[in-house]
């Protein structure tokens, strides 16, 4: 296992976002952008791809215990960083799957209004009277056939 393994299944474990772990590094007075944190996770296959160092995975998890435990002078509880972090990964999944109803609904509002509807066709009520008056044509004259039978 490498670095970068190492690096995913923490993020994966503590569902933390690169935003979060910028502010995790900043603990640590080490900088690093979004996008370089991202290149980290992609697939070895990737151009963009880096190898995690040993010193940005050291920074990471001692801005991590900061982040977990707290500093001295203000210690904090591990648990309730951990269940606050999975509260909001929640509510930006809640929120997510609304935008997505909602542009759905909209979508679907926009394609029925694009369909006119059909206009209802008084039908007049029927009367005898207005029936035309037609001569049945016969379309083949009185024949006798003779089959052979007398």
């Amino acid at each position: 296992m490498n670095n970068n393994d190492i690096f995913k299944k923490l993020r994966v474990a503590l569902q933390l976002r690169d935003d979060q772990i910028v502010e995790i590094l900043e603990l640590v007075d080490f900088r690093m952008s979004k996008g370089e944190i991202g290149n980290f996770f992609r697939n070895e296959d990737h151009p963009n791809f880096m190898e995690c160092g040993d010193q940005v995975l050291r920074n990471f998890l001692n801005g991590l215990v900061i982040h977990l435990r707290g500093t001295k002078e203000n210690p904090k509880n591990a648990m309730d960083v951990i269940k606050q972090n999975q509260e909001t990964v929640k509510k930006n999944i809640v929120t997510k799957l609304k935008v997505e109803t909602k542009t759905e609904f909209t979508r679907e509002k926009s394609e029925r209004s694009e369909i006119k509807p059909k206009t209802e066709i008084k039908k007049k009520p029927f009367n005898s009277k207005d029936k035309k008056q037609t001569t049945k044509i016969q379309v083949v004259e009185k024949v006798k056939f003779k089959n052979g039978k007398k």
